[in-house]
């Protein structure tokens, strides 16, 4: 019975096999990684933007009347703001396959995790999930990122 199941067209185990391994090898190493950073720091200039209107706008979205180290709320929306689209600009570049956008990818997660735990008065725990996700990017970008073009 297996014997007229494969002669009716249907692959062999050892066909799927080597498929399956064909596709894997085209992959190089870290792949994962790089597209997991891409897609974070997407998301991270996302919320950037937002909480960066949120913070110039004066909403009730953040703590009202905290003291900062550096400035005001106003001035760090600002600071958010500006690092939000360039991280998403980052992004674009980082699915590209852009070498300039694994460093300004891992220079804007960089500055943004600086940025999150200066506005921890703000937003505590969005402000440490942000750092958190940064501190990832970082790591995939920078172990992963310039294998995206060789072979192994």
């Amino acid at each position: 019975m297996d014997e007229t199941y494969e002669s009716a067209g249907a692959p062999s185990t050892a066909s799927q096999t080597a498929r399956s391994e064909a596709r894997y090898e085209e992959e190089p190493p870290g792949s994962g990684w790089v597209a997991f950073a891409g897609v974070m720091i997407a998301i991270v200039g996302v919320l950037n933007i937002i909480y960066g209107i949120a913070a110039i706008s004066n909403s009730n979205f953040f703590v009202q009347g905290t003291n900062y180290i550096l400035s005001s709320l106003n001035t760090w929306g600002w600071v958010l703001l500006i690092t939000g689209i360039i991280q998403f600009c980052a992004a674009l570049a980082i699915f590209g396959r852009v070498e300039w956008g694994r460093w300004v990818g891992i220079l804007t997660a960089s500055v943004n995790a600086i940025i999150q735990l200066i506005f921890i008065p703000a937003y505590p725990f969005g402000s440490l999930a942000m750092f958190a996700l940064d501190i990832l990017v970082i790591y995939g970008l920078v172990a992963y990122g310039g294998r995206q073009g060789s072979t192994v």
